[in-house]
C-alpha cells in the first residue's frame, strides 16, 4: 500500500536558516533512492538533500531563496515501500519511518551519520552518538609557548570515507587568517571547504589533489606566533595549546610583547603598530606568490561535469544565485572556446580576438540626427562571420577578362524555345566550370588545415549565389558533371525557389567545391568576388555588353561577358589563373567545346 512520508533537512551541524540555492525537483516527479532534491549552501559547504525513498514528489514545501534548518519539511513523498534511509529525516504520515523493529534512535543524531552531509567547519563541533558534542583536548601545559606548530587534521565529515581531495588552496610557506580555505573535498553529496583553525604560516603540505581523506588525516602544520581561535576539534598542538580560550593566561613574562602580538590579523582593518602607524597588511608568501584566490563556487555535479570535460572551473562565469557555476555555464564555456577555435585555420599560427585588426570605435550617430536602428537577420550575421574569415585569412587575387558570349546567347535562345525547358547564362557557366575544373584539378581542391598539402576532389558540385530578401545563401547544384544542360538548369531553379521561400535545407548548401556569383541581372561592370573558403576561386559574373571588337580587319558587335576570377594565392598562381579564365572564355564562345 501507498505510504505518505514526510521529508525534511537534515542534521546539518550548527548551521541555521541556511539558504536553498537550487530545486532539483517539482510536483509530480519521480525520484530515487538518494536522488538529490534541493541544494543548501552555508558559508562553507555547499550540500544535497536527498531523497529517503523511491516514490513521487508531492506538496514541495521550498522554493529558491529560502532558509532552512534541521527537521525544516522539504515535500510529501508518495511511495510504495519505505526506502532504505535511516528514519532521521523522515516523518510517516500513518506509518513508521524505520523498516525495522529496532528503537529508531533520535532524529538528530541519526541523521548527523547516516543523511547529513558535514560541514567542514572547526567553528561548528558535531554531535557525537550520544548526542554531546565532542570534547576538545584538554589544553596543553605548555600554553603560551613562543611560536607553537599545530597539526591541522580533516574535522567530522559525517560517515563518509576516503573523500577526494579536489582543490589545494595554499602551499608550504603561505601565510593564512583564521577560517581560510585550505583546501577543498568533495563526496558525491557536498563540496567542503577545509578552513584554517588559525592565523599562521603553512608548513609541511600533506595533501595533493585527489588524495582520499577522512576525519582525522593529517593536512598540514601551522607555524604561528599564537593559538588561533578554531576550535580543537581539528587542531592538535605539538608544542602549545590548541583552544586559548580554555587556557590559563600565561604570566606576562612568558612574552615579553604580548599586546604587540595579536594572534588573527586581517589585512581589511590595520592594526597599529606601537609607533602608532599601521600595520601592512599581509604580504604574499615568503616565494612572493600571491594567495591562492577563492575556489570556484560550483556544486558536486557541475565540477565533476567540467572535470570529465576538462574545463578549469576558475575561468568559468557562474549564472547561478551568487554567481554559481551551474552545468549550463560550463556547456556555454565549452561552446565559446570550440567556436573561437573555428575560427583560427591554421593553428600553428593563431591570430589574437580572432582577427588581430583593432575593431571599430562605437559612435553615437544620433547626436548627428535621427536614426532607426534595425537587427540583421540571421542568414546576414552568418554570412558576415563567413565572409570576414574568408577575407582575412585568404590571400586574394583578381583575374578580370571578358569572354564573347554572342553565340551561345543565339543558341540559348533557339534551345529554350524548342526544348520548352528555360536555359539561362547561369546553367551554361555552370557547366563551362565543370568542364574547367577537369583541366585545370587544382581549382578543384581545398588547402588542407595545417597547410602542408593540398585535397584533390574527384567530385564536381558547384554553388552559385542567390540574393534573397533575408540575405545571401549559396545553394549547391550536386555532381555537375553527370549532368546535361537541361537538369543543370532545372536544379537551378529549383534550388533559386527554394532560396527565396526560405525553405533550404543543410544539405542544399554543402559540399560545394567552386562558386558563381553572378550580377548579370542588375548590371555593374566588374567586381572582386570573395572566395568561399574552403574552396580556392570563385567567379563573379557581370551583366553582358554589345562592344565592338576588332576581328583583323574591322569592329564587329559582340556580345561580352566580364568575368572576374578571385582565388586563393596560396593555391593558385597567376599563370594558372590566367589559363583558367581563358579556358572558360574559349568554352562560353564556342559550346561545341563541351562537347570534347
Amino acid at each position: 500500500m501507498a505510504q505518505t512520508i514526510e521529508v525534511k533537512v537534515p542534521d546539518i551541524g550548527d548551521f541555521d536558516a541556511v539558504p536553498v540555492i537550487e530545486i532539483l525537483v517539482a510536483d509530480g516527479d519521480t525520484v530515487e533512492v538518494d536522488q538529490p532534491l534541493l541544494v543548501l549552501e552555508s558559508d562553507k559547504a555547499t550540500m544535497e538533500v536527498p531523497s529517503p525513498a523511491a516514490g513521487t514528489v508531492k506538496g514541495l514545501k521550498v522554493k529558491v531563496g529560502d532558509k532552512v534548518g534541521e527537521g525544516s519539511v522539504v515535500c510529501l513523498l508518495e511511495q510504495t515501500g519505505i526506502g532504505n534511509r535511516e528514519s532521521g529525516i523522515v516523518e510517516a504520515k500513518g506509518g513508521a519511518s524505520d523498516e525495522t523493529s529496532a528503537p529508531t534512535p533520535d532524529a538528530k543524531n541519526v541523521s548527523a551519520t547516516a543523511e547529513g552531509p558535514a560541514v567542514p567547519d572547526s567553528r561548528f563541533p558535531i554531535p557525537d552518538s550520544r548526542g554531546a558534542p565532542k570534547a576538545a583536548p584538554p589544553p596543553d601545559s605548555q600554553a603560551g609557548a613562543a611560536a607553537p606548530a599545530m597539526t591541522v587534521t580533516v574535522p567530522n565529515i559525517g560517515d563518509f570515507d576516503a573523500v577526494p581531495v579536489i582543490e589545494i588552496l595554499v602551499a608550504d610557506g603561505d601565510t593564512v587568517d583564521v577560517d581560510q580555505p585550505l583546501l577543498v573535498l568533495e563526496s558525491d553529496k557536498a563540496t567542503m571547504e577545509v578552513p584554517s583553525p588559525g592565523a599562521g604560516t603553512i608548513a609541511g603540505l600533506k595533501l595533493k589533489v585527489g588524495d582520499k581523506v577522512s576525519e582525522g588525516d593529517v593536512v598540514c602544520l601551522l607555524e604561528r606566533p599564537g593559538i588561533g581561535n578554531g576550535e580543537s576539534g581539528i587542531v592538535e598542538a605539538t608544542g602549545g595549546a590548541s583552544d586559548e580560550s580554555s587556557a590559563p593566561a600565561p604570566e606576562a613574562k612568558a612574552d615579553p610583547k604580548p599586546a604587540e602580538r595579536p594572534a588573527v590579523t586581517d589585512s581589511r582593518f590595520p592594526i597599529p603598530d606601537s609607533q602608532g602607524g599601521p600595520k601592512a597588511a599581509p604580504s604574499p608568501d615568503s616565494r612572493g606568490a600571491p594567495k591562492a584566490a577563492p575556489p570556484p563556487y560550483a556544486g558536486p555535479a557541475t565540477r565533476k561535469f567540467a572535470r570529465q570535460l576538462g574545463v578549469d572551473l576558475s575561468q568559468v562565469t557562474g549564472s547561478g544565485p551568487r554567481g554559481r557555476i551551474q552545468v549550463e555555464d560550463v556547456q556555454g564555456f565549452v561552446k565559446q572556446r570550440l567556436s573561437a577555435a573555428a575560427s583560427i585555420p591554421d593553428s600553428r599560427f593563431p591570430i589574437p580576438g580572432g582577427t588581430g585588426i583593432p575593431p571599430i570605435p562605437a559612435q553615437d550617430f544620433s547626436q548627428f540626427g535621427e536614426i532607426d536602428t534595425q537587427p540583421l537577420a540571421r542568414i546576414r550575421k552568418l554570412s558576415a562571420a563567413h565572409l570576414s574569415r574568408s577575407w582575412l585569412n585568404v590571400p586574394h587575387v583578381t583575374q578580370h577578362d571578358d569572354a564573347d558570349i554572342t553565340e551561345l546567347e543565339a543558341f540559348r535562345k533557339q534551345a529554350s524555345s524548342e526544348t520548352g525547358v528555360k536555359l539561362t547564362l547561369l546553367a551554361f557557366l555552370i557547366k563551362a566550370v565543370g568542364e574547367g575544373l577537369k583541366t585545370y584539378p587544382e581549382f578543384n581542391s581545398s588547402l588542407a588545415p595545417d597547410g602542408e598539402s593540398l585535397i584533390l576532389k574527384r567530385y564536381c558540385h558547384i554553388g552559385f549565389a542567390a540574393d534573397t530578401p533575408n540575405g545571401l545563401v549559396v545553394p549547391v547544384v550536386q555532381d555537375v558533371w553527370d549532368k546535361s544542360l537541361s537538369e543543370i538548369a532545372s536544379d537551378c531553379a529549383r534550388l533559386a525557389k527554394t532560396a527565396r521561400d526560405g525553405k533550404l535545407k543543410p544539405g542544399d548548401m554543402r559540399g560545394g567545391c567552386f562558386s558563381i556569383s553572378s550580377l548579370g541581372g542588375i548590371g555593374g561592370g566588374y567586381f572582386t568576388p570573395i572566395v568561399n573558403a574552403p574552396e580556392v576561386a570563385i567567379l563573379g559574373v557581370s551583366r553582358s555588353l554589345m562592344k565592338p571588337v576588332w576581328d583583323g580587319q574591322a569592329f564587329q558587335p559582340r556580345l561580352m561577358v566580364p568575368l572576374s576570377l578571385s582565388y586563393d594565392h596560396r593555391v593558385i598562381d597567376g599563370a594558372a589563373a590566367a589559363r583558367f579564365i581563358v579556358r572558360l572564355g574559349e568554352l562560353l564562345a564556342d559550346v561545341r567545346r563541351m562537347l570534347l
